[in-house]
């Protein structure tokens, strides 16, 4: 009865939780180099998004003087850009993670030696993460971020593992420290390879474009599925993310058409267990395109949820059910485990109550296999 109890509630949550990951079609999105692309808070606010990367800082380490680039958003120089932090919080707030991407395509950054990754540790910690140094020395405020992604295009390989290493140090049971990276399609990522053969990153959206040979190309999604099985069995830890251009523009090449991602990549893609979602480059070309309003859209009406697919602003803020079905599901858990401890209480009680007998036994005499006893109860 017991094991009856333990599978049923097992299976029942193992059912549960498969169903949440299909409902969740995550997207990751790059904010902070374009003009027009509006502020943090009104990205947050469509909706559309679980995770949202400030970028870049994109110089420090090596002696660099730390600094950061958020275009025309704010500049770090008249200290204007500390009115972020209410827009990460707000972002915060609606659950999405945000991240501070560091590297990007431009800058001046790299790391000289362990002990200059550690530097560069404790500056971001510090500066942007959970360390104590006061608001006035942190350049966005007193946010504190989600975590940071790695975009290393332009540096040495060497020690941005020792970097990842530092950062997830902070971790603790209360606070995490999440890592992502954002490594280009051809296998493994030259700058970042070794880092990511640490399995410390929880999120990895590789870019499939800009990069001919593993990248969607005039009607073909061979190479790109093929690379895309190579990276998902690669990587053994964290979700991996499908990252696009939001538009032609956004890209030399490898964008992929909505009715191509949606019919011929996603399909495949999302077999592979450590499926985490796309990434789009960036907030501003996703506004001229819908993009990413096109992929919810599909992923919503692919699971029969047309009700909800009629606005995915709703869809997103309507998902209280999800949590409510999450909860009955670990009361059940929760229950079934006490009623199989009561069990296993009960019945040691009752083994307890048994008295054994208390048996004698006299010798009468000797048998021919041995001696002969009369046994007294």
């Amino acid at each position: 009865m017991i094991r009856r109890i333990l599978h049923s509630s097992l299976l029942f949550l193992l059912l549960l939780e498969n169903s949440i990951a299909d409902l969740n079609d995550d997207i990751a999105i790059y904010w902070g180099q374009n003009d027009g692309e509006g502020t943090l808070t009104e990205t947050c606010a469509t909706g559309r998004y679980s995770y949202v990367i400030l970028a870049f800082l994109n110089n420090f380490g090596n002696g660099t003087v730390p600094a950061i680039n958020l275009a025309s958003h704010c500049d770090p120089l008249a200290d204007e850009c500390k009115t972020l932090s209410t827009d990460i919080k707000n972002c915060q707030m609606q659950g999405i993670k945000v991240f501070l991407s560091i590297g990007g395509a431009d800058g001046n950054y790299s790391l000289a030696s362990s002990d200059d990754a550690k530097n560069v540790s404790d500056y971001l910690w510090n500066s942007f993460l959970g360390g104590k140094s006061s608001p006035s020395l942190r350049p966005l405020g007193d946010a504190v971020f989600d975590g940071i992604d790695f975009d290393i295009e332009i540096s040495p390989p060497q020690h941005w593992e020792e970097l990842a290493r530092y950062l997830k140090s902070h971790s603790t049971p209360a606070r995490k420290v999440y890592l992502s990276a954002a490594p280009q399609c051809p296998f493994p990522d030259a700058e970042l390879g070794t880092a990511l053969s640490t399995e410390l990153f929880d999120y990895v959206w590789v870019q499939f474009y800009n990069n001919p040979g593993c990248e969607y190309a005039d009607g073909d999604v061979n190479d790109l599925l093929s690379s895309w099985n190579q990276w998902a069995t690669s990587l053994k830890n964290g979700k991996v993310f499908l990252g696009l251009p939001a538009s032609r523009e956004a890209a030399s090449n490898g964008y992929v058409p909505v009715n191509i991602l949606v019919t011929d990549i996603l399909p495949v893609i999302k077999k592979s267990p450590n499926y985490g979602g796309v990434m789009l480059w960036t907030t501003y070309y996703d506004i001229q395109t819908g993009y990413s309003n096109s992929i919810k859209s599909f992923s919503c009406t692919q699971q029969n949820h047309t009700d909800e697919c009629k606005g995915n602003d709703e869809h997103k803020g309507n998902k209280w059910w999800i949590w409510l079905v999450v909860g009955v599901g670990a009361a059940f858990a929760i229950l079934c485990f006490i009623l199989c401890l009561c069990c296993v209480l009960r019945r040691k009680e009752n083994s307890g109550d048994l008295q054994p007998q208390t048996i004698s036994h006299n010798n009468v005499g000797e048998g021919d296999f041995g001696p002969v006893y009369k046994v007294v109860q």
